[in-house]
């Protein structure tokens, strides 16, 4: 773990190192504007939305923001793109873990070569992928580092359509737990949100279509959350007020979903 990331007069650099995975688009968008209106420097990370990452590392107030890119699945990559982000911000202070993919599957329609595709890549991604971004992050990491996971409430309802990827958001959820015993003795604390549906561009047309209204209904306020929610929990759990909400997994569902 690295010590604190101080500038030439020894004074720590105002605001914090925060890379964002899966940032150019949706929840992670919105958690990266978060971070910098709070005067932080972040690293937006993208696979392959290089144009909407520089769009987005453009608009973000402050100044020290980046743009780094891997495909999560690709170990040599993410550790590229780790160094290339801790070069960049002078280090990382926060970490978020939002890249996820979900891809259907289910069990009674889908062949044998197909089913075995499906789960490789989202667990390449949605877990194996975050477990590696981590390792290399936490090298570049102070005491007070925070680590945020975006889970689903699928990894405890299920996702009976995509069961790889409600399996690979419960393992992130006991990846986080494991790893907040192991880094609290190195002061970083590690939590998770686990959202349920969410109105981003990428479900508007779910959205929009006859089925919307069922999924609105799923919550009883009668809606979806919205992705600026999202961020303000994860901002919350990377500050430093949070470290006792270190191993903790926090449902953002509106009730749609109680355990």
């Amino acid at each position: 773990m690295s010590s604190a990331h101080d500038d030439e007069n020894g004074q720590r650099a105002k605001g914090r190192g925060v890379l964002v995975t899966g940032a150019s688009r949706g929840i992670g968008r919105a958690v990266a504007a978060a971070f910098a209106e709070r005067g932080d420097r972040v690293a937006v990370h993208h696979r392959d939305s290089a144009g909407q990452a520089r769009e987005l590392a453009g608009e973000l107030p402050g100044t020290g923001h980046a743009v780094v890119q891997a495909d999560l699945a690709d170990p040599g990559e993410v550790r590229r793109m780790v160094d290339a982000a801790a070069e960049a911000l002078g280090g990382i202070d926060v970490l978020v873990n939002n890249a996820g993919i979900f891809l259907s599957h289910p069990v009674t329609e889908v062949g044998y070569e197909e089913w075995q595709d499906h789960w490789r890549r989202t667990l390449d991604v949605n877990l194996i992928g975050p477990a590696n971004v981590t390792w290399c992050a936490i090298r570049h990491m102070p005491a007070g580092g925070r680590i945020v996971n975006v889970s689903s409430r699928g990894a405890y309802r299920g996702e009976p359509d995509g069961p790889a990827y409600g399996a690979s958001k419960a393992g992130l959820n006991a990846f986080a737990q494991s790893l907040a015993v192991a880094l609290a003795p190195h002061g970083i604390a590690v939590a998770s949100v686990a959202p349920g549906f969410v109105e981003t561009d990428m479900t508007g047309e779910h959205l929009k279509a006859p089925g919307g209204d069922a999924i609105r209904a799923q919550s009883p306020f009668g809606r979806v959350a919205r992705a600026a929610e999202i961020a303000a929990a994860v901002v919350y759990l990377a500050s430093p007020e949070a470290e006792w909400a270190s191993g903790a997994v926090l449902d953002l569902n509106g009730a749609s979903y109680l355990r």
